[in-house]
């Protein structure tokens, strides 16, 4: 199908269209049908402005693990909050990682108790820390996607000053796609990918699991127009038949990605099988520094070993959550002991976080 340009994108009687053709290919396959997305900026799309309730019920939109926060293992905020302990060490990070519960505490409540924690807004800003700080050693605890990896490669090889370094958290989206499909008794019709991540690693990644796996895959913005026409294509390849990796971003994501970004990628690390919070290891699910920039690994410049950590509390289903096997409702905690302002579970905290939207956006009716 044609791509819509922006102007489009934000049209209502263009919405209208699309969920009529949603509802006209659902009764041709007559049968329910589920899509499952990896992005947290997709669930707040997709809840902020209501588009369930436009979709017919046979079709059910899952969340799946598209919150890099809420997959960061308790293991690394552990590692961090008993580096964070020391006099003198700064430990630098993105604002939502600090509420983030670990197995005992979070990094917010030991910046209550004295130590030093600062948010910071990219990890340019860390270097500068470091730089005003030479008696301390700083350390940038990096999270995120393949969309925020270039930043922190590119800071590493242009050669920091020595006494920063990094705790290397981020996880890569393709692998976790291929464990969601291993789950059979999910039994997913389509996916609808990142389209931020994509424009970093292009459209390549992603055909694997349309070519081999025979499920259809769509690139999608984060317009709600963006989302219901996503919708739209996977349902059009499950009616044909067809299992292709299509481009509804095209606008912004180019078939081969972001050539530089992924040249920085590959320069400063490489992928390693790497636990996801709640879920499990998963082979080829994360990245480390290179040998070659180990003077800037956490993990090489100090020796913090955690023996015992937890990942989900007692009572929490957010491993349940971020692989759509529950909704945030159906966790026994949720809005009653697990808040925004009391977060039990990873979920609850950042604005990507499956638990915090549906705590946010949906106050009485609940999706079914």
């Amino acid at each position: 199908m044609e791509i819509p340009g922006t102007e489009l994108l934000k049209s209502k009687i263009f919405t209208e269209k699309i969920v009529k053709s949603i509802n006209r290919i659902i009764k041709d396959l007559n049968t329910p049908i589920k899509i499952m997305h990896v992005c947290g900026t997709h669930e707040h799309t997709i809840s902020k402005y209501g588009l369930r309730s436009l979709l017919p019920k046979e079709l059910e939109v899952l969340s799946g693990p598209g919150c890099p926060v809420c997959v960061c293992p308790a293991a690394d905020i552990d590692k961090a909050i008993e580096l964070g302990k020391r006099d003198d060490t700064i430990i630098t990070t993105f604002g939502d990682m600090i509420r983030v519960p670990a197995t005992n505490i979070s990094l917010a409540e030991l910046k209550a108790k004295g130590g030093d924690i600062r948010i910071v807004y990219s990890p340019h800003d860390a270097i500068k820390i470091a730089k005003e700080n030479p008696e301390k050693e700083v350390i940038f605890f990096a999270i995120g996607f393949e969309t925020t990896v270039p930043l922190i490669g590119y800071e590493i090889q242009s050669k920091p000053p020595s006494n920063f370094s990094v705790i290397c958290a981020h996880k890569l989206i393709p692998a976790a796609l291929e464990l969601l499909i291993s789950q059979s008794q999910l039994k997913i019709d389509g996916f609808i990918s990142p389209g931020h991540v994509s424009t970093i690693i292009g459209l390549k990644p992603f055909k694997l699991f349309s070519d081999a796996y025979r499920v259809p895959n769509v690139i999608a913005g984060f317009e709600p127009n963006d989302v219901l026409v996503a919708i739209l294509m996977l349902l059009k390849q499950k009616k044909e038949k067809r299992y292709e990796t299509l481009n509804e971003y095209s606008r912004v994501v180019k078939p081969e990605g972001n050539k530089k970004a992924q040249e920085i990628i590959s320069n400063v690390f490489e992928s390693i099988s790497s636990p996801w919070r709640g879920i499990g290891r998963i082979l080829d699910g994360g990245l480390k520094i290179k040998k070659e920039y180990a003077e800037y690994d956490t993990d090489k410049k100090f020796d913090i070993d955690i023996e015992k950590s937890q990942d989900i509390p007692p009572g929490c289903s957010c491993h349940l959550v971020m692989i759509g096997k529950l909704y945030p409702y159906e966790c026994k905690l949720f809005r009653k002991e697990c808040t925004p302002i009391n977060p039990i579970g990873p979920c609850m905290v950042s604005m990507e976080g499956t638990c915090s939207i549906y705590f946010k956006y949906y106050k009485e009716e609940y999706p079914k």
